[in-house]
């Protein structure tokens, strides 16, 4: 999506690192000539009404030869979330059967966490299984960038999100908590993150190597949480965007949003504090609730 001018240095970053999907619209020339084997994971919580065409949309990708591999992980589903992705041809795993040892599943990104225990492709795409209106698009523009610069290592997606309100859809007024919030704490105390336009979003494709050393927030503060942990591990001239169009899926409350805005605010301070860019730790209730999951790598060696 477009933006105004940041600075010198991002605009550098975005004229350098930005694309937008319809670079990637060849999807046969990428297959053809990719070394890097790639696997697409979509984890999902009841959602037998959008993974249809999500899982298609990666399968037929699959059959065209960009990608090797197509997982939908459910997570406790009660509906047929699961049955669906089955007869969409993807690859289906129960959040609770990937490490058992670890105890209960602990929220979306711990859900992506155990799928890394079992995805060994070089790169890993996720995409959320709840987006309205998907298409191949949304994977191939976040793993072209990966497959054309060997030095680029993260990509996120970036996208407009209209909001939809008694039956009307207003343009760009989705997002709440990654406009609100996660962006202005971005440019706060990582201004090197703040070109990013969807810091929040789901659909992210990385390599492998890189995601096996990264810890993984168990709850909504994944992405953010992983976003910074990239910047500090390949540093931001290794983190792409690329501009998926519209993203479309239900929206919350705004008293649904609360938990999901404490967890991001929780996992950015943690990790300025961490960093050195925040010095006070700021009063607020106990995080006794909170899981961190530990770098993938780092448990199997322990193994």
């Amino acid at each position: 999506m477009a933006m105004s001018s940041l600075g010198p240095a991002m605009d550098r970053w975005a004229s350098h690192n930005t694309f937008h999907h319809a670079d990637f619209t060849a999807v046969e020339s990428l297959a053809s000539g990719r070394v890097a084997s790639v696997a697409v994971c979509i984890p999902a919580r009841d959602e037998e009404h959008t993974i249809d065409a999500i899982a298609a949309a990666a399968v037929g990708l699959r059959d065209r030869g960009l990608v090797d591999r197509v997982v939908v992980v459910a997570d406790r589903c009660t509906d047929a979330t699961a049955e669906v992705a089955v007869a969409a041809r993807a690859e289906v795993l129960a959040s609770e059967s990937l490490l058992r040892e670890e105890g209960p599943v602990a929220g979306k990104g711990d859900v992506m966490w155990r799928a890394l225990s079992v995805l060994r492709e070089d790169i890993v795409c996720y995409v959320d299984g709840d987006s309205r209106d998907f298409g191949a698009h949304f994977v191939a523009g976040l793993v072209g960038p990966l497959l054309v610069r060997d030095d680029l290592a993260f990509v996120k997606g970036d996208y407009s999100r209209p909001l939809t309100h008694a039956g009307r859809e207003v343009p760009d007024e989705g997002g709440r908590v990654s406009q609100l919030l996660a962006r202005p704490l971005l440019r706060r105390l990582y201004p090197e993150l703040a070109g990013l336009g969807q810091p929040l979003a789901g659909e992210i494709a990385a390599r492998r190597a890189l995601l096996g050393r990264l810890p993984f927030e168990g709850g909504y503060g994944v992405e953010v949480g992983m976003l910074i942990d990239v910047l500090g591990e390949a540093g931001a001239a290794a983190i792409a965007q690329v501009d998926l169009g519209t993203r479309r899926n239900a929206h919350k409350s705004l008293v649904g949003l609360g938990p999901m805005a404490d967890e991001v605010l929780a996992t950015v301070l943690d990790r300025a504090r961490r960093d050195g860019r925040l010095a006070l730790a700021p009063a607020g209730p106990p995080e006794a609730e909170r899981v961190v999951r530990p770098p993938m790598d780092a448990l199997r060696a322990a193994a």
